[in-house]
């Protein structure tokens, strides 16, 4: 980040609480109540003209007191800059919707809602866009359990969907992800040796 971006950040006074140049691209922390404000701040300021919301995306930091974070990547076209801008939330309070902002974060919305849970304020449609809408939890949360809770099947004959309670016949599995190779590699070389030896 180059010095009069960093100086333009800090402008941004009481709505930024941490200005993070280590990571790549860096990275703003701002409060939630004020990201719309920040990022029309950094889309319409004439030195900055971050003009492209790149990507939203969340994180589950489970073992945080403030459990999720919200990550708006944005890039500037005209000054060939990229910038992170996050936020924290515990998930129960809605983050205001940045729709007028950048249109695009429609989806983007909608997915971290589908996948975490984050409700958004002031969504104009704010429904599952990636799982079915039965769909039963938000799996990138990393409470979420690998199997899911739900078996899910075509039933050919209605043509619906059809959803049944998980019942796995074995309560734990084990699985040797080693090829056979490498799991018998040195009692190969043994016989091989005890091979040449007669």
């Amino acid at each position: 980040m180059n010095e009069s971006l960093k100086t333009l950040l800090l402008s941004l006074g009481p709505d930024l609480q941490k200005v993070d140049t280590q990571t790549c691209p860096a990275s703003i922390i701002v409060f939630p109540a004020s990201i719309v404000r920040v990022l029309m701040l950094l889309r319409d300021h004439p030195k900055m003209k971050f003009l492209q919301l790149v990507d939203l995306t969340g994180v589950d930091y489970s073992n945080q007191p403030i459990r999720y974070q919200l990550v708006y990547h944005l890039l500037s076209h005209s000054t060939n800059q990229r910038l992170m801008v996050k936020l924290s939330t515990d998930g129960s309070d809605a983050i205001p919707s940045v729709i007028n902002v950048y249109p695009n974060a429609n989806w983007y919305e909608r997915e971290v809602w589908d996948m975490f849970g984050i409700p958004f304020d002031n969504h104009p449609d704010l429904r599952r866009i990636l799982c079915d809408y039965n769909f039963t939890g938000h799996p990138l949360r990393k409470d979420f359990p690998l199997s899911g809770y739900n078996e899910i099947s075509f039933n050919p004959n209605s043509g619906n969907v059809d959803y049944k309670e998980l019942d796995l016949t074995q309560p734990f599995r084990k699985f040797d992800f080693l090829s056979p190779w490498e799991g018998q590699w040195e009692e190969l070389l043994k016989k091989e040796k005890e091979a040449h030896q007669e």
